[in-house]
């Protein structure tokens, strides 16, 4: 799909990737509704794109809000006249504790926001986007996803939902128009945590960052919007996600033993 002149709706678009994929949009030509719960991060992102904001749009938007969600496509439509993408990026960790230390109301929150938000999105723009002659689903999940990390079970929990819900929707789509891409992305250096309470600075100190050089924002904004354009269905992004990756294929026992011990995840208990 060629980006130019077409109309993306974007999740997470206050900060971190989802910014930077709004921002790479924008500059190839696309008209871009940028989706956050935070109104402040998102007014941000329209800031950076002083030059080409007039093809931004923002809505302030909890995902996990079914009926306000379900309402999106027709505001949208009114104003643009149509939609040829979705690109789920909205996503939250939780904090470095096990499952038993975890409570119920947060382990909602994560699937709630990571997974039921994606299906949200998925379920009132899907009617649109088969309409159209080409249109792109993107759904961001985690080497979290395909590779259980230590004392991010609930989050990986969430991410392998949206995993499989991304390869179902590839499976059901085959004979449409709407091509569906699965984008896993390794350590990439935002300020996700932070926001959770926990300090980034001690992921970035581990043995898998020493070893494998975490992802700008920016570089995994670049490569995803890259890949929309070549209708990828899988995305695997990071030298650290492509090695967990092909570990994990191999041994599954093995690539757990080797995350554990490369984010000296005894640290953070």
């Amino acid at each position: 799909m060629n980006v130019l002149g077409k109309v993306f709706v974007v999740t997470g678009a206050a900060g971190g990737i989802g910014r930077e994929v709004v921002l790479e949009l924008l500059h190839k030509g696309a008209k871009v509704v940028g989706i956050d719960i935070d109104k402040k991060g998102l007014n941000e992102t329209c800031n950076e794109a002083t030059e080409i904001c007039s093809r931004f749009s923002l809505l302030k938007v909890d995902i996990t809000n079914e009926e306000t969600v379900m309402n999106l496509p027709k505001e949208i439509m009114a104003k643009y006249g149509q939609i040829d993408g979705v690109i789920n990026i909205a996503g939250i960790i939780q904090k470095m504790v096990d499952v038993d230390s975890i409570s119920l109301d947060f382990v909602h929150k994560v699937m709630d926001v990571n997974f039921y938000g994606t299906l949200h999105m998925v379920k009132a723009f899907l009617p649109i986007l088969k309409e159209r002659d080409e249109a792109m689903i993107v759904n961001v999940c985690s080497m979290g996803g395909f590779l259980p990390v230590p004392l991010q079970t609930i989050y990986g929990a969430s991410k392998a939902a949206v995993k499989i819900l991304t390869e179902g929707l590839q499976t059901e789509l085959r004979t449409t128009h709407v091509h569906v891409m699965n984008v896993m992305p390794g350590g990439v250096s935002t300020n996700i945590m932070d926001k959770i309470g926990v300090d980034s600075n001690q992921l970035k100190q581990s043995k898998l960052a020493q070893n494998y050089k975490m992802l700008t924002p920016e570089q995994a904004a670049k490569r995803i919007v890259k890949n929309i354009g070549r209708n990828r269905k899988r995305l695997v992004l990071g030298t650290d996600a492509k090695f967990m990756d092909m570990l994990y294929r191999f041994s599954p026992r093995l690539a757990s033993y080797t995350i554990s011990k490369m984010l000296n995840f005894e640290d953070y208990v």
